[in-house]
């Protein structure tokens, strides 16, 4: 995990070390192809337009963001940003609970 500042935070191949650490009886690249595939599968859902529960984790979805006027930062001009669909997670009540543990 890489520290930055007082904010931690874990890259793909720290995932895919831990996973490996944790099932010994699994090759790297069999845990490699694990982990891709799950993205791509919440990747791909999402691109459909659907939705990604995991129960006890949370849900992963996509919002619509309106087109609006935006602003160049070095000349000041007005610009037009268009209409977009961007990820969001809604953490689950255990995930919420776990990070909210005194």
């Amino acid at each position: 995990m890489v520290a930055l500042g007082k904010a931690c935070f874990m890259i793909r191949s720290e995932l895919v070390a831990a996973i490996a650490r944790e099932n010994p009886g699994l090759r790297m690249e069999e845990v490699e192809k694990v982990v891709s595939t799950f993205f791509d599968e919440i990747a791909g859902r999402l691109a459909s337009g659907g939705r990604v529960e995991l129960r006890g984790f949370g849900a992963f979805s996509t919002r619509a963001r309106e087109a609006r006027k935006g602003r160049n930062p070095r000349t000041g001009e007005a610009v037009s940003v268009p209409g977009k669909r961007v990820p969001y997670f809604k953490p689950g009540k255990e995930m919420r609970a776990r990070l909210n543990a005194d």
